[in-house]
């Protein structure tokens, strides 16, 4: 069977190796993951008691509307329901954005080094991908604008953007808006954005009301550490979210995924906690890396960009022979470097004791 055009060009999406299967290829114990920015302080105490409750029920199909998740976070975010779409994870959210809105031969715009699910996105809609090149480690938002077309359907910011860590400012996103014609549609993937505490980040739920052409994607993966149960959602204006309902699937949001999330919601110790303990774990990861000389990237996530005078793919080897698990990324553009995830004290000690190991015999 042929595939529609562009399919054969796609390279299947590689998540972080999971800690069981890499037990089993190299039989040793001891593994720790610091791969795929998940929450080192595990799911919210409140959401596991939920999902707890909600077990005798999973013979029922889920709420398909998912009406009181999206109550409760539409008051937590101060939208209005209607302006919500949940998902199967954020990744689903952009899916459904190319299966809503990219025609073939469409033109989709975004940074190089940018979050791999955007070019996906395009080349399963048949869409033409306009990479933008980057400044030094940033988005360039004016070269974004620039490159617009009569073609272009869609824009693509992540911010912060992985896996660099780097964000774009308030300022730099109320010029882009600007200079955006109402028919191209700026998605701003923002998967990592409660790790943020900086007065120019930008507020893009305010611009919901004032602009038609604008998509908000964001996570219960990251700082509510319910990456295993695969929630996300979009915001936008009720007729943007009105025709992606078309599109999304019937009972995309499973149960447990839904009072998860809705507990998660309310555990604001849990979340207050894992920022505290990702700022503290940056600290501690800058101070080792700038003591040994290494070039990094500082971020705004809970990862962080680590550049080598060799190849990363060799160094994550190195690191996995040795049971800590990272990402080389060579797949983004960083043919020498690798993302570490930012985890708890005692993970942290022990990615920099085992890669000072490897660097001091290397």
């Amino acid at each position: 069977m042929k595939p529609k055009i562009g399919i054969d060009e796609i390279q299947p999406y590689q998540g972080g190796k999971p800690i069981e299967e890499v037990q089993r290829e190299l039989g040793i114990g001891n593994i720790i993951k610091l791969a795929s920015n998940e929450n080192p302080l595990g799911p919210s105490p409140l959401a596991v008691a939920s999902m707890k409750e909600a077990m005798s029920d999973i013979n029922l199909y889920p709420d398909g509307n998912i009406y009181y998740l999206k109550r409760d976070l539409a008051v937590h975010l101060g939208v209005l329901p209607e302006n919500l779409l949940l998902g199967n994870g954020s990744n689903e959210v952009l899916q459904i954005v190319g299966e809503t809105f990219i025609s073939p031969n469409d033109e989709v715009i975004f940074s190089e080094s940018a979050f791999v699910v955007y070019q996906l996105v395009s080349k399963i809609c048949s869409a033409k991908s306009v990479i933008v090149p980057m400044l030094g480690f940033d988005q360039d938002l004016g070269a974004m604008a620039d490159a617009i077309t009569d073609r272009t359907k869609v824009i693509f910011v992540a911010n912060p953007n992985n896996p660099t860590g780097t964000m774009v400012t308030k300022n730099q996103v109320e010029q882009l808006i600007e200079r955006v014609p109402g028919h191209v549609l700026i998605i701003f993937d923002e998967a990592y954005c409660e790790y943020i505490n900086r007065s120019d980040y930008p507020q893009t739920i305010n611009y919901i009301s004032e602009k038609e052409n604008i998509i908000i994607t964001r996570t219960f993966a990251k700082i509510y550490g319910l990456a295993g149960l695969r929630i996300g959602y979009g915001i936008s204006s009720p007729e943007i979210i009105d025709l992606m309902n078309r599109v999304r699937q019937p009972f995309n949001c499973n149960t447990l995924a839904q009072v998860a999330a809705r507990a998660a919601l309310k555990d604001y110790q849990h979340v207050r906690e894992s920022r505290e303990l990702n700022e503290r774990g940056k600290t501690q990861l800058y101070h080792f890396f700038d003591e040994i000389g290494l070039d990094y990237v500082r971020s705004e996530g809970n990862f962080i960009l680590v550049h080598f005078d060799t190849s990363g793919q060799e160094i994550a080897d190195q690191l996995l022979q040795k049971g800590v698990i990272v990402r080389p990324v060579a797949g983004y553009g960083f043919p020498n470097s690798i993302r570490v995830t930012i985890g708890t004290a005692e993970e942290n000690q022990r990615f920099i004791s085992t890669l000072e190991g490897i660097l001091q015999t290397t």
